[in-house]
């Protein structure tokens, strides 16, 4: 397997519209970070993480030409905005691109969406419109994306639920606070591990980079990435600080997963 880090930013984005701060305005490309995204392959099958906003950037950046599916994480816009971006992708296929994700996103979605899920809304003569095939799942129940093994596990988010993913050796934990004794259960044996760690001081919603670290090591993983990064620290700088088997993420990093 391999996963590409599309996005490794918060929800403001690196640089943040207007921010003079250094981070800001760093020439090191892995302090430009746009926001939460990223493709796991595996074989012949990709699937995306997530759509944020500036997906069709982050998509030609890595050359990126099928998608098999999308999983997402949550509702939120900047997980998201960039889903209409899909639509590429069910022309040049001529087919519906499974997404799976949280019974209540998926619903959102469509409520958000409705042209994109509603069949009674068909795209004017000439014109066109992504087609996507809800598949809500339930967490705690492993699935099979495409032959992929998929084990959904839910964590609060403030006033939501976000789901994060396993994927045998690999997690992918973005926009997560807390992690409960059966989610901890289930991640045991984990290689690999993406953490969300918005900033050093605590915040309500997400970890910060100091929780993120003490879980790592609590979980066990092999080697863990952290993204949903924020114009507070830089990639050097981060690096520099995090203990051995803990990196920061950037745009455009692809990391082989063993198994």
């Amino acid at each position: 397997m391999r996963l590409t880090f599309l996005g490794t930013g918060t929800s403001f984005g690196v640089p943040q519209v207007g921010c003079t701060c250094a981070v800001c305005t760093s020439g090191d490309p892995r302090d430009r970070r746009t926001r939460s995204g990223a493709l796991l392959e595996a074989g012949d099958v990709r699937l995306l993480l997530d759509s944020p906003p500036e997906l069709r950037l982050q998509l030609l950046g890595q050359g990126v030409r099928e998608l098999s599916a999308v999983l997402y994480t949550h509702e939120h816009a900047d997980h998201t905005a960039g889903i209409d971006d899909l639509r590429i992708f069910t022309v040049r296929q001529k087919a519906h691109l499974p997404v799976y994700g949280p019974p209540e996103t998926l619903d959102r979605l469509a409520a958000t969406y409705r042209y994109i899920f509603d069949p009674g809304v068909t795209a004017f003569e000439g014109t066109s419109k992504p087609h996507l095939e809800p598949h809500p799942l339930e967490p705690g129940v492993p699935t099979s994306v495409l032959g992929v093994p998929v084990l959904p596990l839910a964590f609060p988010h403030g006033h939501l639920r976000v789901y994060g993913y396993r994927f045998g050796p690999l997690a992918y934990l973005t926009d997560v606070k807390d992690v409960g004794t059966t989610e901890r259960a289930a991640l045991e044996g984990i290689e690999v591990l993406v953490l969300n760690a918005l900033w050093w001081r605590p915040h309500p919603t997400h970890l910060s980079i100091d929780e993120a670290v003490a879980l790592a090591r609590e979980l066990g993983a092999r080697q863990t990435f952290l993204t949903h990064l924020t114009h507070e620290t830089a990639h050097a700088e981060l690096a520099a600080r995090l203990p051995n088997g803990v990196a920061p993420a950037y745009d455009g990093l692809t990391v082989e997963v063993p198994g």
